[in-house]
């Protein structure tokens, strides 16, 4: 079941997760490339053991950016933010 916008906008408060159209999105700089795929690799164990994934783009040579949006329900469900919640443990 997708969450009302009122549900969204207090999960997001505080966090350092932003909206971005129907999906929240944040972004990391690391150290190097190196550290970078290393990030991704973490994140990846994660989402196979949530059986949820992100969109995940690595740019520049040290950016990872991460978008989390349940398709399957057609927007943003409690699995995006409970998936976000244990990627920022990685930070």
């Amino acid at each position: 079941m997708t969450l009302s916008e009122q549900d969204i906008q207090q999960r997001l408060a505080g966090s350092k997760w932003r909206r971005d159209g129907h999906t929240i999105a944040r972004e990391w700089a690391l150290a190097d490339f190196d550290g970078a795929i290393a990030f991704v690799n973490r994140v990846a164990e994660l989402a196979r053991a949530a059986d949820h994934h992100p969109d995940i783009l690595v740019h520049g040579w040290n950016k990872v950016r991460l978008q989390l949006s349940t398709h399957s329900a057609g927007g943003l469900t409690e699995a995006d933010f409970a998936l976000a919640a244990q990627i920022d443990g990685l930070a």
